[in-house]
């Protein structure tokens, strides 16, 4: 285990509004306000969306298995933005529900907003963090340090 110790820093309240991608606005915003270290909440709804749902077993680095939902479903998640070889991305978790169709997974690739999200961001101060792509493990975890 590793870790870093912070304080919040500036605090942001986004609306995300109908047909605009959900995580292509975070990363705008991102580079807009240069936020490196944050972590993130939010809830709305979205119309189209693709998620990781899971590993197709349990071999490291894991295979991906996708599912979508192109019609609306309400949206719960949680997520953190930090830099990539300099650039900002979006790790969001979420819970997506329509009816009794629920599923819960990694926010990637299409995320089009249906009506609203509502994003309540934490920017994080004082550590030093980073993802960095580990071939091995075959995704980005989080550093520390520089």
């Amino acid at each position: 285990m590793e870790y870093s110790k912070g304080t919040i820093g500036r605090v942001f309240m986004v609306r995300v509004d109908h047909g605009e991608d959900l995580l292509s606005e975070l990363e705008g915003l991102a580079v807009t306000e240069n936020i490196h270290s944050a972590m993130f909440m939010l809830l709305g709804a979205v119309g189209n969306v693709d998620m990781v749902v899971g590993p197709r077993n349990r071999s490291v680095p894991p295979e991906p298995m996708w599912a979508g939902c192109n019609d609306p479903h309400e949206v719960l998640g949680i997520g953190n933005i930090f830099s990539d070889q300099g650039h900002p991305k979006i790790h969001l978790h979420t819970a997506a529900g329509r009816g009794e169709d629920v599923k819960i997974g990694c926010m990637r690739g299409d995320s089009e907003t249906f009506m609203v999200f509502e994003v309540f961001i934490m920017e994080i101060d004082g550590i030093e963090a980073f993802r960095s792509f580990d071939s091995k493990k075959g995704f980005s975890p989080i550093n520390f340090g520089l």
